[in-house]
C-alpha cells in the first residue's frame, strides 16, 4: 500500500476524530487524549501543528486510499539533546498491519534529516506494543534496551523499549 505524508489541513479533522475515538489506538499511546476524540479536538490538535515552530515540530498527516488515516510527528529534544528528536506516530485500527506505517517512518525520517540539523531519532514504544516495535525495526531503528517499569497506563506499571534512528544509518 502506497503511503504519503503531507502538513496537515483543518478539514483532516475529521478523519483524525474518527481514528483517536477508537480505545485500542488509544492504549498504544500516551494519556491526555480525549475520549471520545471529537472533531474540534482534532481542529485544536491541527492548529496547534500548524502553528508550531517548523524547526522544533515536524508533524504530518498520513495518506492512503486518498484520506488521511492518521498522524506522524518528530519533536525536537531540548539543552544538550537539541540535535535528537522524538518520533511518535499512530495509524487507524483498519491500517494496522499493511506497511503504511513503516513506509510513513521512513519518510518522516529521511525529511527531517535532510531538512534539519537532527542527529538522531528515537522512538518509546510500550514494550507490549510488538507491531509498533516492528515498525520501527523494518524502518531501521536499532533496539537500544528496555526501560523497565517505565510508564503507568491504564493503571498498569509497563516496560517501554528504546529505539533509535541516526542520520548517517539513512
Amino acid at each position: 500500500m502506497i503511503c504519503k505524508i503531507r502538513k496537515w489541513v483543518l478539514a483532516d479533522a475529521a478523519d483524525l476524530a474518527a481514528a483517536l475515538s477508537n480505545r485500542k489506538v488509544q492504549d498504544n499511546l500516551r494519556d491526555g487524549l480525549p475520549y471520545p476524540y471529537t472533531e474540534q479536538d482534532g481542529v485544536d490538535f491541527i492548529s496547534a501543528m500548524l502553528s508550531a515552530d517548523e524547526n522544533e515540530t515536524f508533524a504530518f498527516a498520513i495518506t492512503a486510499d486518498g484520506r488521511v488515516v492518521e498522524s506522524i510527528g518528530v519533536f525536537r529534544q531540548g539543552n544538550i539533546h537539541s540535535q535528537t528528536a522524538e518520533l511518535g506516530y499512530y495509524i487507524a485500527e483498519g491500517y494496522w498491519g499493511k506497511g503504511v506505517m513503516t513506509e510513513a517512518v521512513k519518510q518522516v525520517c529521511e525529511y527531517v534529516f535532510e531538512k534539519s540539523d537532527i542527529l538522531r531519532i528515537y522512538a518509546e514504544p510500550f514494550a507490549y506494543n510488538t507491531a509498533s516495535c516492528r515498525v520501527l525495526e523494518k524502518a531501521g531503528f536499532q533496539y537500544e534496551g528496555t526501560l523497565r517499569n517505565n510508564a503507568v497506563k491504564n493503571g498498569k506499571v509497563i516496560d517501554m523499549k528504546m529505539y533509535s534512528l541516526l542520520k548517517e544509518e539513512i
